[in-house]
């Protein structure tokens, strides 16, 4: 039986026992809210969500390609971004305890307006629409060369059978397998630290030594990272649906929980790519290790792969779901949930045979989120409406000058890969910030 036979099995037989497995929604509270026997989540529950639900493929791969370009510092840069975690978790509790909002887009409507909320929306909406290709892409690396046969088919599939058990049971379900792609997820991740660190010439001082830590071998992407962790969270309905389900303690004790663990499991895996750079690999470095340890190990890392992916496409598709019903208020029940997730499965993988140039799925549409920081940062500060739109749409041209490149160099104080992304996003924070406060400023001096 051949690689590929394996990794369907592993695909249609893992997808069918998460179905199986999964709660029925029967009420909008269990498909929305992932209330369960009346009960919301509890702490260990919702930390495993949201770890998993955030390593994506995408995440996984540029980790461990990070690790192989970097060594360890890229690692630790790339699980920079899990700082989003804490910065969500005590301000949305703040929000909750102190202002009583019970959602972000309530919190919106409340101090900016309907406009406000709309334009957020469209913002999460593109996000969303984003993380579905962006995902089942990976996946589709792993069963053959981009355009493919073998490369569509197995996007298509495993895009219906995620949305088969995300049909089935909303956010319950999309909790409930969390929790079991959490555990597959830890242990296929030991399987593979095993067998690289029981290689004689490899050890854990190969992966302490490994990479400078200068910006231009690292750095310059770790201090994105966590610039960005003051807005990247909020532009994440998968992340901050999940801030609002359980009680305000139990969410920031599972959020805190999520940014320690979610950004050492992003390290650990980087190390997949530290090796790879020991043994002079090129291209996509866990593709490269699997292949270098053979069937076995190449079918845990194809797992680990899917066991992500699917983990963020379910939840993709509920959050989807719960903004068009819940935050945009469109139509409260079960089939207009089921058939929003339906569409948005279709139309976010259209790009996939449309050839589109894929945009990184964390680095790019961060910047363009930037806007965001002194919403939520200040979000107890009186502050004229129009400041909401001054802050984004400042943000979302910094993003733009990021794509296209025309960002003045003069401005970029340090060499190597990611300055222009750090750099970008310095400036564009200050300026957010300033821009924001200004129409505040000029009213309390008429």
């Amino acid at each position: 039986m051949d690689i590929i036979n394996w990794q369907w099995t592993l695909i249609i037989v893992s997808s069918l026992l998460l179905f199986l497995l999964s709660p029925l929604a029967k009420t909008t509270d269990e498909f929305f809210k992932a209330v369960h026997k009346k009960k919301a989540p509890n702490s260990l529950v919702l930390t495993g969500s949201l770890i998993i639900s955030w390593i994506f493929a995408k995440s996984i791969t540029n980790a461990a390609n990070l690790g192989l370009d970097f060594g360890i510092v890229g690692g630790v840069a790339y699980a920079g971004y899990y700082v989003s975690f804490a910065v969500a978790g005590l301000l949305i509790y703040k929000m909750r305890v102190v202002g009583g909002f019970k959602s972000i887009h309530q919190f919106l409507t409340t101090k900016f307006g309907k406009g406000a909320m709309a334009l957020f929306s469209i913002l999460i909406a593109i996000r969303l629409f984003n993380e579905v290709w962006s995902n089942t892409m990976v996946i589709g690396s792993y069963f053959g060369e981009t355009g493919s046969s073998n490369y569509y088919w197995a996007i298509i599939v495993f895009t219906i059978l995620t949305l088969a058990y995300a049909i089935k049971g909303g956010l319950s379900s999309s909790i409930f397998t969390d929790v079991i792609q959490m555990v597959l997820f830890g242990i296929l991740l030991m399987v593979i630290l095993w067998n690289i660190f029981s290689i004689e010439t490899f050890s854990v001082t190969d992966v302490v030594t490994s990479g400078t830590w200068s910006f231009e071998l690292g750095l310059n992407l770790f201090f994105a990272a966590i610039i960005q962790s003051f807005s990247y969270p909020f532009h994440d309905p998968v992340l901050t649906d999940r801030a609002f389900i359980s009680s305000p303690k139990v969410t920031r004790k599972s959020f805190l929980w999520a940014s320690l663990l979610g950004a050492i499991c992003i390290i650990l895996f980087s190390v997949i790519g530290v090796y790879a750079q020991t043994q002079g690999f090129k291209g996509q470095a866990a593709v490269e290790v699997g292949k270098a340890f053979g069937v076995v190990i190449l079918l845990v890392i194809n797992f680990i792969m899917i066991t992500s992916a699917a983990s963020t496409l379910d939840s993709t598709f509920s959050s989807f779901s719960k903004l068009l019903a819940i935050d945009l208020g469109m139509v409260n029940d079960l089939t207009f949930g089921r058939a929003s997730m339906a569409a948005i499965a279709i139309l976010g993988t259209l790009p996939v045979f449309l050839e589109a140039e894929i945009l990184s799925a964390t680095t790019i549409s961060g910047t363009m989120v930037i806007g965001l920081t002194p919403i939520f940062l200040f979000w107890n500060i009186k502050v004229p409406k129009i400041s909401f739109y001054l802050s984004v749409i400042t943000g979302l041209v910094f993003g733009f000058t990021l794509v296209f490149n025309v960002f003045p160099e003069a401005l970029i104080f340090t060499e190597g890969k990611y300055a222009d992304l750090l750099w970008v996003n310095i400036w564009g924070i200050l300026s957010c910030n300033i821009l924001y406060f200004i129409p505040k400023w000029l009213k309390s001096n008429k």
